[in-house]
């Protein structure tokens, strides 16, 4: 008897966007390919993390900035998790510190939205294979820190005390409108623990007031103004 070939395995994707017409755009490109599904989509970084945890989905595609949790932090939770699992990280900030610490994180592709309908397809089958996809502005701005580090400058950021994952965590969520309650609430933590968290951080930031904590959330690119 004649075994009938199989079936290519079907590429399952995770899509994580706040925004309905990035989601839509995303799902039109992957599910015009054959062998791509679309397993899940999250509107906030919490939610890209709990879906990623039960669904296990091959790749991520998430957007930088997430309400509750911003993408470099579900980043590193997911990838914390599911090590084997690749993120495709979209942006609309050409912010080098970022996408410093998104590869630092494990993610292996950063694309702009700007340029999303030219390389979506060609990021995707480049992580199904494991391999890492940078687009040309990327490269620009990761080659710039190199040399920059080469001739032995730092920025601010290198410069001073950078806050921990569990801090930035905390800093979206107050620059959100959180309480510390609130955010003891959603981080399963005292609310005395919240509390000292905070001071800690604007401390740490060197920071007066709640509005300069604001600011830097939105400098950060953790909110959008």
């Amino acid at each position: 008897m004649t075994q009938r070939p199989l079936s290519p395995p079907s590429l399952r994707i995770l899509i994580a966007d706040d925004h309905d017409v990035m989601r839509q755009g995303t799902r039109s490109v992957i599910e015009r390919e054959n062998s791509w599904e679309v397993c899940g989509v999250a509107c906030t970084g919490r939610e890209a993390v709990a879906q990623a945890s039960q669904l296990e989905p091959d790749i991520v595609i998430m957007d930088m900035t997430m309400p509750e949790l911003n993408g470099l932090d579900a980043a590193i939770q997911i990838k914390r998790r599911l090590p084997r699992t690749e993120i495709l990280m979209f942006t609309g900030h050409e912010t080098d510190d970022l996408i410093r610490e998104a590869f630092q994180a494990g993610v292996k592709s950063f694309i702009f939205k700007s340029e999303a309908h030219h390389f979506l397809v060609e990021a995707i089958e480049s992580l199904s294979r494991h391999k890492p996809f940078f687009t040309a502005k990327v490269s620009e701005i990761l080659f710039s820190k190199i040399l920059n580090r080469a001739e032995g400058t730092r920025d601010e950021a290198e410069a001073g005390q950078r806050l921990s994952a569990r801090e930035r965590e905390i800093v979206q969520l107050l620059a959100e409108g959180k309480s510390n309650k609130e955010v003891a609430e959603t981080l399963t933590i005292s609310v005395r623990t919240a509390e000292t968290h905070r001071a800690s951080i604007l401390r740490k930031l060197n920071l007066d007031s709640f509005a300069q904590l604001v600011r830097y959330a939105i400098r950060n690119k953790m909110i959008e103004p």
